[in-house]
């Protein structure tokens, strides 16, 4: 069986830095971020690029699920809706995997410090505080276990998400 990790959370919450540490403590491992899939100048969101990067997902998912070489794959993206996630899940030849799904969560006053952060370093655009804020509720409702990092640093989510996992 293959661990299939999933991982999602708001914008600048710690998704990919946390993502990137659990890779680093999982054997036969494969990390895609979902923005990888539409990393584009410029940004557009349609029905046509929505369906695309979806497609795009679930190909790459795909392959590494049949792939022998990985047993632990792990897909970190926004998701801030239940029904992306199904719908990911959905498009996915899953037979042979357990799924594991998380929300990376914590307090709004946390978040905007480390957006805030991102964009002091030229990491990411003023406007992401006014688009990632509203979302973060939406995680504390959806059918995910919570990795609370308020507290902790990426290396210290990993570990706990690692432990949940049974590794």
């Amino acid at each position: 069986m293959k661990n299939l990790i999933f991982i999602n959370g708001t914008m600048g919450v710690g998704k990919t830095t946390i993502s990137k540490e659990l890779q680093k403590l999982l054997p036969n491992c494969i990390f895609l971020d979902g923005d990888w899939c539409w990393d584009m100048s410029p940004f557009i969101v349609t029905d046509e690029t929505k369906k695309m990067v979806l497609d795009n997902i679930s190909h790459l998912l795909n392959n590494f699920i049949s792939c022998s070489e990985y047993k632990n794959i792990i897909f970190c993206w926004v998701m801030h809706e239940e029904s992306i996630l199904d719908d990911v899940l959905s498009r996915l030849n899953k037979d042979d995997c357990i799924i594991h799904k998380f929300s990376i969560v914590c307090s709004e006053q946390t978040l905007i410090s480390r957006i805030t952060k991102d964009i002091n370093q030229g990491v990411r655009e003023n406007d992401v505080i006014e688009r990632s804020v509203p979302r973060l509720k939406n995680y504390f409702q959806m059918d995910t276990q919570k990795i609370d990092v308020n507290h902790i640093s990426a290396k210290e989510a990993a570990e706990k998400i690692y432990k949940l996992i049974g590794k």
